[in-house]
C-alpha cells in the first residue's frame, strides 16, 4: 500500500477500514455505541485518555472489552486495529490520528472529507485517508480548536488555533472553501530544535551558527524572513536559547507556537472577536500593552501588519535584542515588506524616512530558503548599515558558507561579546 497509510501499517498502526473488515457505518454504530458506555461507566479515564498514554491504553482494553462483550460485535472481538480506531474516534482526532502521531509528518493537509495530504521530508504525498462525510470532519475540526477557544460557523468562516503541543492549525470553511472544509496543520517537534539541530541538518554551518549567537548574545534586532513552510519558526526557537537566562522575554503571537525554554519567559497571545463581534485583541495591542511589562526582549512570533509601527517605535526607544519572524523573498524584500506595514499604520510619516529608521534599528535580516527536495537553508544573512542592506553570509546549502565584511557599527557591537 502506497502513502503514509502504508507507512503506519507498517509500524502497527492503523489501515483502511476496508482492510479490516468494517464499513464506515458499521464503525460509526460500534462508535457511538461503545462511546455511550464509556461515558456513562469510564468517564474519568475518558477524561485523561487524550493527554496520557498509559490511560488511553486502558481505554483501548476497555473498548475490546465492550465490544466482545455486545451482541452482534463479537467478529470484530481481538482485532486490535478495531479498538484503536474507536479509540480515536471517542478521544482523538479521527481518521488523522495516524499521521498527527507519526514523528516523521511535519504537515497534515485536509482539502475536504475525500482527500488528505501529508508532508514527509518535505514531500507532498496524497494519502488513503477519508472522512466519512463532511459532518464527520466538521466534528473533528471542531475537536482541532477547541483547546485554543477559537470557534469555526458560517458568521466565522475561518480560523487560526493549536493544538496542546503546539501544532499549528488553520481552518476555513463553505463557503470561503468551495471544495468542502479545509484544514492545515503545522507539526512540531516533540522538543524545541537547537543551533546544534540546524547545523545537522545543514540549516547552516557551524560558522553561522556562532556568527548567529554573538548576535543574538549583543542583542541585535534580528529578522528571520523566508517564504512559507521554510523554517522561520523553528529558527527562532533555535536562536532563542542565546539569550540570557537572567533577562524577561515577552513573546506575542497570534497562536502561540514558540516554545522558548529561557527562566523568564511571559507568552502573550491575540484574541478574535466574540459573537457579538467585540473583544478582539490585536498584536499592536498587545506590543503598546508589552511595553509596560518592564520587558529586556520582545519576541514577536510573526509581524504581518500595523503592530510594525510600534515595533518600529520600541526599537528606537531602547528595547534592544528583538527576534521575529516576516515573510518576504529576500533580505531588501523584507526592509520594503516592513516598511509598508509602518505605513499601514496611519501614522503619516514619509516613507523615506520609515524606510530610513528602518534600516537604522534592524540589525540583521536572516533568510530562508526551501529547494523543490524539501531542504530547508539559511541562504543569506544580511546586515544594515543604516542606509542599505549589505550580505555578510551566502550560503547554497552544501556545507561551506562564504563569509563578508560586517558594518563597522555592528563589528564593533559584537566585539564587545
Amino acid at each position: 500500500m502506497n502513502g503514509v497509510l502504508g507507512h503506519i501499517e507498517r509500524q502497527g498502526g492503523l489501515v483502511p477500514l476496508n482492510e479490516v473488515g468494517v464499513q464506515g457505518t458499521t464503525l460509526e454504530r460500534l462508535t457511538k455505541k461503545v462511546q455511550d458506555r464509556i461515558v456513562k461507566e469510564y468517564g474519568e479515564i475518558l477524561a485523561s485518555a487524550r493527554v496520557n498514554v498509559e490511560r488511553r491504553k486502558q481505554l483501548a482494553r476497555i473498548i475490546g472489552s465492550i465490544v466482545a462483550s455486545e451482541d452482534g460485535w463479537g467478529k470484530f472481538g481481538g482485532d486490535r486495529r478495531i479498538y484503536e480506531l474507536i479509540a480515536d474516534e471517542i478521544v482523538g482526532f479521527g481518521p488523522i490520528e495516524p499521521p498527527i502521531r507519526d514523528p516523521q509528518v511535519q504537515e497534515i493537509m485536509i482539502n475536504g472529507p475525500d482527500e488528505v495530504f501529508v508532508e514527509r521530508d518535505g514531500v507532498l504525498c496524497k494519502t488513503e485517508i477519508k472522512f466519512r462525510s463532511e459532518s464527520h470532519l466538521m466534528d473533528v475540526i471542531a475537536r482541532l480548536i477547541a483547546p485554543s477557544g477559537r470557534r469555526v460557523d458560517q458568521s466565522s468562516p475561518y480560523c487560526d488555533a493549536r493544538l496542546p503541543d503546539g501544532s499549528r492549525v488553520n481552518v476555513i470553511i463553505p463557503p470561503l472553501a468551495v471544495d468542502g472544509p479545509t484544514v492545515t496543520i503545522r507539526k512540531f517537534g516533540t522538543r524545541q530544535m537547537t543551533c546544534g539541530d540546524l547545523v545537522k541538518r545543514g540549516t547552516m554551518t557551524q560558522e553561522m551558527a556562532e556568527f548567529l549567537a554573538r548576535a543574538v548574545r549583543s542583542r541585535l534586532n534580528i529578522i528571520i524572513t523566508g517564504g512559507a513552510s521554510s523554517g522561520k519558526t523553528s529558527t527562532l526557537n533555535a536562536l532563542s536559547e542565546h539569550i540570557d537566562p537572567a533577562e524577561r522575554v515577552i513573546t506575542i503571537e497570534d497562536s502561540a507556537e514558540l516554545r522558548l525554554t529561557n527562566k523568564h519567559v511571559v507568552r502573550l497571545e491575540t484574541r478574535p472577536t466574540n459573537f457579538e463581534g467585540r473583544g478582539e485583541v490585536t498584536m499592536r495591542d498587545l506590543l503598546r500593552n508589552a511595553l509596560r511589562m518592564r520587558p529586556d526582549r520582545i519576541i514577536i512570533g510573526e509581524v504581518r501588519g500595523e503592530e510594525a509601527f510600534e515595533l518600529l517605535q520600541a526599537l528606537n526607544t531602547g528595547h534592544a535584542g528583538s527576534l521575529s519572524t516576516l515573510h518576504a523573498n529576500g533580505p531588501e524584500d523584507a526592509v520594503v515588506r516592513f516598511s509598508d506595514m509602518v505605513m499601514m499604520a496611519g501614522s503619516g510619516l514619509p516613507y523615506d524616512r520609515v524606510r530610513r529608521q528602518v534600516l537604522q534599528v534592524i540589525d540583521l535580516v536572516v533568510h530562508l530558503h526551501r529547494n523543490p527536495e524539501g531542504h530547508r537553508y539559511v541562504r543569506q544573512i544580511c546586515a544594515t548599515d543604516g542606509v542599505q542592506v549589505v550580505q555578510v553570509v551566502a550560503y547554497t546549502g552544501n556545507g561551506q558558507a562564504e563569509f563578508f565584511q560586517l558594518p563597522a557599527r555592528l563589528a564593533e557591537r559584537m566585539e564587545r561579546r
